[in-house]
């Protein structure tokens, strides 16, 4: 008897150890549903310098450098105009919380996941960052997506009985109302606009303290935007490819 409860203790003492063993590889790996994501690089961009010698990452007509623009926005398939307003935007958001750390890669990889940085239904971006076309998701009936009643009476959506994602970074009204931001100067928050929607989601991102070159925040940060791991890490994904095709700024 003394020697069965002998193996039995034993067996019990191996079991856990190889349990515990398999949940600290599986964190290593950041492997699992709920696992954090290594977080992508975060990628830099070459800033125009202006006369007075200020590097400026505020104005959006004038942030990112032109030939490295030109030559960032071919090698990695993002819209100039897109991508200049990715870089300003988290320019911009590391201005306000230092600590956030977002890259543009990171921006630009939600921007095409969402709508194909505005070109979702084929449109494209105006000289002024205006899409050519109302970017609407489908309806938040409950019918595949989660239902969200209407909270703007329709006037950004059309839709006077259910939400919509709406813009190029596909925000629902609600969430609009409460982080929008105005990215161009111009006076308004518009969902619309690339320079709008780009800075309220860099923000977004960076909301709550967030530290974007932690795995942890980095995941947290795309978990908030979308609750799901696929997306997470589809796009973790793309901004690792946007900062190894656009690669160093100089």
């Amino acid at each position: 008897m003394l020697r069965v409860k002998r193996l039995a203790v034993l067996g019990l003492f191996a079991f856990c150890v190889i349990t515990g063993f398999l949940f600290w590889a599986l964190h290593l790996s950041g492997g699992g549903a709920d696992g954090a994501r290594p977080a992508p690089p975060r990628a830099e961009a070459k800033l125009q310098t202006l006369s007075t010698g200020i590097t400026s990452a505020v104005n959006v007509t004038r942030s990112a450098d032109a030939q490295w623009l030109t030559r960032a926005s071919a090698r990695t398939g993002i819209p100039a105009r897109a991508l200049e307003a990715y870089v300003a935007a988290a320019g911009m958001a590391n201005e306000s919380a230092p600590a956030c750390r977002i890259g543009w890669n990171t921006v630009a990889a939600v921007g095409f996941v969402e709508s194909g940085h505005g070109t979702f239904g084929g449109g494209k971006l105006s000289a002024t960052g205006q899409a050519s076309g109302p970017i609407v998701g489908p309806s938040l009936n409950g019918d595949g997506f989660a239902a969200v009643a209407d909270t703007d009476a329709g006037a950004l959506d059309g839709d006077a009985h259910w939400d919509h994602a709406v813009g190029p970074m596909q925000f629902i009204p609600s969430t609009w109302r409460l982080y929008g931001r105005d990215g161009n100067g111009d006076g308004k928050a518009d969902p619309f606009n690339i320079d709008d929607a780009a800075l309220t989601a860099a923000s977004y991102l960076c909301a709550h303290g967030r530290d974007l070159i932690t795995a942890d925040g980095w995941t947290d940060a795309i978990f908030s935007y979308n609750q799901s791991d696929s997306y997470v890490e589809h796009v973790r994904d793309r901004a690792v490819a946007y900062a190894a095709q656009a690669g160093p700024p100089g």
